[in-house]
């Protein structure tokens, strides 16, 4: 398993896998997904591999399929041209979000990460709404944040940003980064030991390929200008992929993205705004939404200036758009679990009028 440790495994995985006594030559990891054809990396080298009837024909959605960071199963073929991935590792973390438009289908960023570094550009980028969204998907993934001020040499005060990115991250650490000097790439390399996978999230533009490549240490990433009159970036990562760096840690760099919608915000969502959460223990309602209740020991504290009003609104924002998601995800599960049955209905009356016919 030795080769493997370097790909990111670790004592959960091998916990899991067929109780400690499968073999490592069936076990690989995903590094890129293109067009349905999935590039792995085991413990023999890297290979490309496409899904089982089961997995591609069964999934209820997205997250039934392999992900980038994802640990699979594979069977091979009669050529290495024809391995099959038949079974998903469970997965320790996950970070993903729910696309734009009314059915917020829910879209994977990465498995089994350990690091998500928010990426947020000093240049007219960084919002303190959009790093309040990014933290509560990102703890509630299980995964570490780290929030990374990039572009530090375009703001005229960058200590005060990092104070204000500090307050709202609640013991998440800020690191300021110049690309161009170097200044603040070291904090970030320090964090990542080899076997660690991180993984990169933020908009178009903010400069994720940029420090992917100081971390490589080589262009192993395209990167893109900025348009100066709105600090936005053209999509220069058009897919999600995984990065050997040379210090033995793994990055995960993902298409920079205009809408991060929230999927399953959680203890996600109490762990980002804990002093709202703290209060709510105090309310009349044990259900209270802190919007109209009596008895709101959260409206209380808003009303005599002890909430910032930003953060309540932002709160209730993310709040209501994860309860919208949650009954989104139900009504979908009851149509799915209808339209089985009603081919599961289809098969046995065909199954049927054949036999009736023999």
């Amino acid at each position: 398993m030795d080769e493997l440790k370097a790909l990111g495994w670790s004592d959960w995985f091998f916990e899991g896998f067929a109780g400690g006594t499968g073999d490592a030559g069936t076990v690989a990891r995903v590094t890129a997904e293109l067009r349905g054809e999935y590039r792995l990396r085991g413990a023999g080298g890297e290979f490309t591999a496409q899904l089982a009837p089961r997995l591609r024909k069964g999934a209820a959605d997205r997250l039934d399929r392999p992900m980038v960071g994802d640990w699979v199963l594979v069977e091979p073929g009669t050529s290495s041209a024809e391995v099959t991935i038949h079974d998903i590792l469970p997965r320790r973390t996950l970070l993903a979000r729910r696309g734009a438009g009314g059915g917020g289908e829910v879209q994977p960023i990465a498995a089994n990460v350990d690091l998500v570094f928010i990426v947020m550009g000093l240049d007219g980028n960084y919002n303190a709404r959009r790093l309040e969204r990014f933290l509560v998907a990102a703890r509630e993934s299980g995964a570490e944040p780290m929030v990374i001020l990039s572009k530090s040499d375009l703001c005229a005060d960058t200590a005060a940003r990092v104070v204000e990115a500090e307050a709202l991250s609640h013991g998440v650490r800020v690191v300021p980064v110049n690309s161009l000097d170097g200044d603040g790439v070291a904090v970030v390399r320090e964090a990542l030991a080899p076997g660690v996978t991180a993984c990169f999230v933020g908009s178009s533009g903010v400069g994720k390929s940029t420090l992917v490549n100081l971390l490589a240490g080589a262009d192993v990433m395209a990167t893109g200008a900025v348009r100066e009159r709105d600090a936005k970036g053209r999509h220069t990562t058009t897919h999600r992929q995984m990065l050997f760096l040379p210090c033995g840690a793994i990055v995960i760099d993902t298409p920079g993205m205009r809408e991060f919608g929230l999927w399953q915000a959680g203890e996600g969502l109490d762990a980002s705004f804990p002093e709202i959460a703290q209060l709510a223990q105090q309310c009349r309602f044990h259900d209270c939404s802190h919007a109209h209740e009596p008895g709101c020991a959260v409206r209380d504290a808003l009303a005599a200036g002890e909430v910032d009003p930003g953060r309540y609104a932002s709160y209730l924002k993310l709040r209501k758009e994860d309860e919208e998601g949650a009954v989104r995800d139900e009504v979908a599960i009851r149509q799915e679990r209808k339209g089985k049955k009603r081919r599961i209905a289809m098969d046995l009356r065909v199954v049927l009028r054949t036999k009736g016919k023999k």
